[in-house]
């Protein structure tokens, strides 16, 4: 008896121990399947979440729903120039693409480079990005550029291109661009024929004039004049984010725009404070002695349709325009607030990210109206300070050359929290507590910084980051990697270094600048040990849109 039962306990071990090893097995088989399952493009593509962009259209009249296809076709066609000056031929890049993950990378990208990743190649074979892009010839020198004798070489509206002989031509974008331009205009006059609203109506015919002459600035003072418009249509060559070689050439794009006229209403009255605003910074009188213009306008806005440089890579979530000093002075400027995208972000990315990298005690802190107030200030803040450096008749952007947008980021960003907390102390937020802007702001550089540090807002973020680091503004638990503002200590850097920025402005110090901007353009150990938290707690890196026609229901 005894006997049999050591056979049956010796048979069952065997069981178990061929049962065990087979499952085993199976384990590894499975993670051999998973590792060569694993597609990193994929998990590039995942790093997007997808939006839809749309809004309640109902309100909008027979005409207006008429006009939209017409702008629909129009944004698109921007779209397409922007790729030939940021990469070239698409439909061939495109063609060569068979991986699907792949050809959706390259349409968030724009091309083979990683826009939120340094620009890196993400392509095999892709060489490096050219920071001309494709504004320049890809062998141009810079010496050869500052030796071409051209008044046109620096206009934000000409490429740079060589000629039959192989020497150096400016060609005006609407000669480049011609049948591109061609059909947009006579898309832009058809829908003014439908505009009901005149300021929109004069808008449109002017904005068509003007691709076709490169001569921007009445169509420019025209679209400062719209007030009462529901359907706004930004559209052209605009920001010259995209020229890393000298930041002199405009990119084309395009956003359609249904205004939230009720959000606007409680937003108008901030941009009569402007000049107020000026005389309370904290330097110097000679360098807040320029007026800035009193016409500028705030506008809450759902955008349906995002083209060229807007769209690429990282989305744009409030616009400030237009970019002409001339306008600025004349008129100010206007400042939309893209509320759908704004919200998207702040549920999908910036809420997770408080949650990985601000103290568990100050999340409390972390609210929609302060992200939404941030971003609408550090737009009315690109209005204040100094356009010209003091003294001469040279623009700050000229004076402080590449890095004259990464400054002017900069000091929009710390200026609208000044401007918040100037409003704050006026009594004009007696409900609000002041520190959710504060909290929020700190989390914000998180969600920005993750796109590297290759972009004017990327690098702005890192200048921010280090110096509120130095000056105490928030500190650091190296147990958990999280962070909590000090109010007072915060306070003061906003104030310090608002000063610093526009000192530097005002005397166009490009030196000071650029050494700045080198020495704090980079992510140290311990940041890059959070951003890396925040990316296995699997947060989206940015938006991606689902847009069109049919999403909106025409």
């Amino acid at each position: 008896m005894k006997k049999n039962i050591l056979i049956i306990g010796l048979a069952i071990m065997s069981l178990n121990f061929f049962s065990c090893n087979e499952s085993e097995k199976k384990e590894k088989e499975q993670a051999t399947t998973d590792t060569l399952t694993t597609n990193p493009m994929k998990e590039k593509v995942d790093a997007f979440i997808s939006v839809k962009l749309t809004t309640d259209i109902s309100g909008l009249t027979e005409k207006e729903k008429q006009m939209l296809p017409l702008l629909f076709e129009a944004a698109q066609i921007m779209d397409d120039i922007y790729w030939k000056q940021t990469y070239g031929d698409k439909e061939k890049f495109m063609s060569g693409i068979s991986d699907e993950n792949e050809k959706k990378f390259a349409l968030i990208n724009y091309g083979p480079w990683e826009r939120l990743n340094g620009n890196q190649a993400w392509l095999d074979g892709a060489g490096e990005k050219p920071k001309g892009a494709n504004f320049y010839p890809p062998d141009m020198t810079k010496d050869e550029f500052t030796a071409f004798e051209n008044p046109d070489k620096e206009s934000q509206y000409t490429l740079i291109q060589r000629d039959a002989e192989g020497k150096l031509q400016a060609v005006w974008y609407h000669e480049a661009f011609k049948e591109q331009t061609g059909k947009v205009a006579e898309l832009l006059k058809k829908a003014s024929e439908l505009a009901e609203d005149s300021g929109l109506k004069k808008y449109l015919e002017l904005r068509a004039e003007a691709l076709l002459t490169d001569d921007y600035l009445a169509s420019d003072m025209a679209w400062m004049d719209m007030k009462t418009n529901t359907i706004d249509f930004v559209v052209g060559p605009i920001e010259n984010y995209e020229d890393a070689l000298y930041n002199y050439k405009a990119a084309h794009e395009a956003f359609i725009l249904i205004k939230d006229k009720k959000w606007s209403e409680k937003l108008t009255k901030y941009a009569a404070m402007l000049p107020e605003m000026q005389t309370k910074l904290p330097v110097e009188a000679k360098y807040k002695a320029e007026k800035p213009g009193t016409n500028s306008d705030l506008g809450a806005y759902d955008v349906i349709y995002y083209a060229g440089d807007c769209n690429a890579g990282s989305k744009t979530i409030a616009i400030n325009l237009p970019n002409d000093e001339r306008v600025h002075e004349a008129k100010g400027s206007r400042r939309l607030q893209l509320k759908n995208s704004m919200r998207a972000k702040f549920d999908n990315i910036l809420v997770p990210i408080s949650k990985v990298v601000i103290d568990q005690t100050q999340q409390k802190h972390i609210t929609f109206d302060a992200f939404f107030e941030n971003t609408m200030f550090h737009e009315t803040a690109h209005g204040l300070g100094i356009r010209n450096v003091i003294g001469t008749d040279m623009t700050v952007s000229k004076a402080l050359k590449e890095v004259s947008t990464t400054i002017e980021e900069g000091k929009a960003d710390i200026l609208g929290l000044f401007f918040i907390t100037e409003l704050y102390e006026q009594g004009e937020f007696p409900e609000k507590d002041l520190m959710d802007n504060y909290v929020t702001f700190m989390a914000g550089i998180f969600r920005s910084v993750r796109f590297g540090v290759s972009s004017s807002h990327g690098k702005a973020n890192m200048l921010r980051y280090y110096y509120f680091k130095e000056k105490g503004a928030f500190t650091r638990n190296p147990e958990n990697g999280t962070y909590k503002v000090d109010f007072e200590k915060m306070k003061e850097a906003m104030t310090s270094l608002t000063e610093k920025i526009l000192v530097l402005q005002g005397d166009g110090n490009y030196e000071e600048a650029a050494k700045w901007v080198k020495e704090k353009s980079k992510i140290d150990t311990e940041l890059k040990e959070d951003l890396d938290n925040i990316n296995k707690a699997g947060i989206p890196v940015d938006i991606v849109f689902e847009q069109g026609l049919q999403v909106i229901g025409l």
